[in-house]
């Protein structure tokens, strides 16, 4: 179950309607971009740190800001030595659309 206190950061979905292994892509994707740091503990606590990253490296989500894109990136995530195209993740970036 995701807990109700998540949905401020997974708006587009109830949270009642979302499956934690079908729905892993965007849930980690909106609390890596948007959420707290309770919002980040619960993350941490539902998946594994390896899920977490494979989903993130796999399965980029164009809504991070810069600055959320590298602290999930290098700090959280401890990729920093992985080269990852930020126009695939931060939203401010134009997509390519070739």
């Amino acid at each position: 179950m995701v807990p109700k206190n998540l949905q401020g950061v997974l708006w587009s979905v109830d949270t009642d309607q979302l499956d934690l292994q079908k729905n892993k892509s965007y849930i980690v994707n909106q609390i890596l971009a948007y959420g707290t740091w309770e919002h980040l503990r619960w993350l941490l606590k539902s998946y594994s740190r390896e899920e977490i990253k494979k989903v993130f490296v796999e399965h980029p989500g164009k809504d991070y800001s810069p600055s959320a894109f590298n602290f999930a990136k290098n700090v959280l995530l401890e990729l920093q030595n992985q080269p990852l195209d930020q126009t695939k993740y931060v939203k401010t970036f134009p997509r390519n659309i070739r």
